[in-house]
């Protein structure tokens, strides 16, 4: 049993990249598949499949990995904790480094980068940021 699954998301994809490894298996849930969708949709992965083995449904990830050799992805920050939840207004949704990154935000119609989310005029969970 996981306290927080989507940190461990993350931490999955964090450790493939340090050891150079282009699949990632990873439990499924309809938010981590959501957030596949939008790293793919970003070019932070190339592609994903969502598979069953032994009857456990898992996501697939293949990561990305620029010409030079070194990951798509430079870096990974859980924000809203289950102890700790952080909000933001419609409007309000933040930026990280430089808007180079994307924030992912749960809102009412789902879940979306936070360019969606300002177009959309919608606020929400401040869910991570990928860089």
């Amino acid at each position: 049993m996981n306290t927080d699954p989507i940190s461990d998301f993350l931490t999955r994809i964090r450790n493939a990249n340090l050891v150079g490894n282009t699949t990632v298996k990873i439990p499924y849930s309809n938010m981590k598949s959501n957030i596949a969708n939008i790293l793919k949709e970003e070019g932070f992965i190339s592609n994903y499949k969502i598979g069953t083995e032994n009857n456990v449904k898992n996501i697939n990830l293949d990561l990305s990995y620029k010409p030079e050799g070194t990951p798509q992805i430079n870096g990974l920050k859980r924000i809203s904790k289950p102890g700790l939840r952080i909000y933001s207004r419609k409007g309000e949704i933040p930026r990280y480094y430089g808007d180079l990154g994307i924030t992912i935000v749960s809102t009412s119609k789902g879940i979306m980068t936070h360019k969606q989310a300002w177009q959309e005029r919608l606020g929400g969970e401040v869910i991570c940021v990928i860089w």
